[in-house]
């Protein structure tokens, strides 16, 4: 017998196991699958790992998403908007309109990922796209044709964050997803770090060689490297579970898909002939959801004006992109043990509201003051706030785990609503408001309860849902089962 036909056979076994829940009525019995206990913790120790190392992988390809999506930002310092003959919001009109793409493309695409069995192909096909049009913009000689690269920019990043995030929650229990959500999300953080340590020494050094400005070299360098990280992503991104995999053993495969059958135990299977995009927006919960992040969203808008507000504080180009760079160092190291605490307690609302308090602080200080020290300061402050973005999108995954379809969905439509919020947030950052911004700095103020405010409102919906269940298994004499994490 072949090894890809005993291979095949096993996992049609243990998905045929999986439908009967034999597999999770007895568990130590279908531990002898593995050879016992002991065994099955050392090939879930192995499985985990070349898991981690995949989702470190797509940690690079985060930062680089993130590096191809902010580089403008660096780039208007250096001549953007002067060489593009830039008027009035135009600059807010570039930062928005890539997240009109985002809106268009990301449910359609997660439904699609959802039917794929090779869903690797797919994003790295995606990959090579952004890479391209990230490349265009630096070639742009005017508003249009930066405005045309810019949506086809976010048109083709949009696949990336929601799908990452549907297919590491097809992997990891709910208590392990958090932290590798976290890992992928601070990719977000860490470009903010490395990106303008890498904007300051392109802008030092390539201005004007083969007659193109520092600014568009950003654009050039920036693109062809995630051009190139598309190859090694066609083998790197991880598959779905049930998809064979050469870089599993069959005993590995057929754990990780048992895995996520123990978690889910005890969760009520409910039929339906409904699509998951219908059972999605027919859910009040998606919907309270992606309103809170979105509102969240518009707190963390800072961020796209990160080197603006550095600049207020009156130092050159290069020394403000470096000055960028400590604030958001603390905000990866913050978020690590966040998530890693949050995972370990099943607690999201106070992990959430703890690292927002922290930004309405900063944003509380540069409201009041414009002193350089103190200034400074609450940009650290601020950072923190981003914590809780990296918290709550593990709290959605938690919130909606079956099925799939729906989850895939949920996720996606999710990242929509925060897109479509995107699109407007730049414009609450108006050059008119500068150098203090405090007018920027009190919707943010704003957003952040109000968007706390929502979150305390679901916790208490999720808690009377595990009540709920509590009382149905002791009148039934049924096993603890699933909970939902709050």
């Amino acid at each position: 017998m072949s090894s890809r036909t005993s291979t095949d056979r096993l996992l049609g076994d243990v998905e045929i196991y999986h439908e009967e829940h034999s597999i999770l009525s007895d568990v130590d019995h279908a531990d002898v699958v593995f050879g016992g206990p002991e065994k099955r913790k050392q090939v879930e120790k192995k499985l985990l790992r070349k898991l981690d190392l995949r989702v470190f992988f797509l940690v690079l390809v985060g930062l680089i998403n993130y590096m191809d999506k902010t580089n403008i930002a660096a780039a208007r310092l250096k001549g953007l908007e002067e060489d593009l003959h830039l008027t009035g919001q135009q600059f807010n009109s570039l930062l928005s309109i890539l997240y009109a793409g985002f809106v268009l493309m990301q449910i359609p695409s997660n439904m699609f990922l959802n039917q794929l069995r090779r869903p690797s192909v797919y994003l790295s096909c995606c990959i090579v796209l952004w890479g391209l049009f990230s490349i265009t913009t630096g070639i742009a000689q005017g508003f249009r044709s930066a405005l045309i690269s810019r949506f086809f920019l976010g048109f083709s990043e949009a696949v990336f964050s929601p799908a990452v995030v549907f297919i590491l929650s097809r992997w990891y229990k709910r208590n392990e997803l958090g932290l590798r959500l976290a890992y992928f999300i601070c990719a977000s953080s860490v470009s903010k770090v490395f990106g303008p340590l890498i904007a300051s020494g392109i802008v030092a050094t390539m201005d004007g060689i083969l007659g193109y400005a520092a600014w568009r070299w950003l654009f050039f360098i920036e693109g062809g490297v995630t051009c190139m990280v598309a190859i090694p992503a066609l083998y790197l991104v991880p598959d779905f579970p049930t998809t064979p995999a050469s870089w599993l053993t069959v005993e590995e495969q057929m754990l990780a898909q048992k895995r996520m059958a123990e978690d889910l135990c005890g969760l009520e299977q409910k039929s339906s002939q409904q699509s998951g995009l219908v059972e999605a927006f027919t859910d009040w919960n998606v919907w309270w959801l992606a309103f809170a992040l979105t509102i969240l969203d518009v707190a963390l808008s800072f961020g796209d004006f990160f080197p603006t507000l550095v600049a207020t504080m009156g130092y050159s180009e290069t020394t403000t992109l470096l000055l960028c760079s400590p604030p958001w160092v603390l905000g990866v190291i913050t978020s690590l043990f966040v998530m890693r605490h949050s995972d370990s307690t099943r607690d999201r609302f106070w992990h959430t509201l703890g690292p927002v308090s922290l930004g309405v602080i900063g944003f509380v200080l540069a409201t009041l003051t414009m002193n350089t020290t103190l200034r400074y300061l609450s940009l650290f402050f601020m950072t923190q706030s981003t914590v809780a973005y990296v918290v709550l999108l593990a709290w959605v995954s938690n919130s909606v785990p079956e099925p799939q379809s729906k989850q895939a969905v949920a996720l996606a439509f999710v990242n929509v609503l925060v897109g479509l919020g995107a699109t407007g947030t730049p414009y609450i950052w108006p050059a008119t408001w500068g150098p203090s911004y405090s007018k920027s700095f009190l919707i943010c103020i704003l957003a952040s309860i109000i968007s706390i405010l929502m979150l305390w409102v679901h916790r208490l919906h999720l808690i009377r849902l595990n009540r709920r269940a509590e009382r149905k298994e002791r009148a039934l004499g049924l096993p603890k089962g699933f909970r939902y994490i709050t």
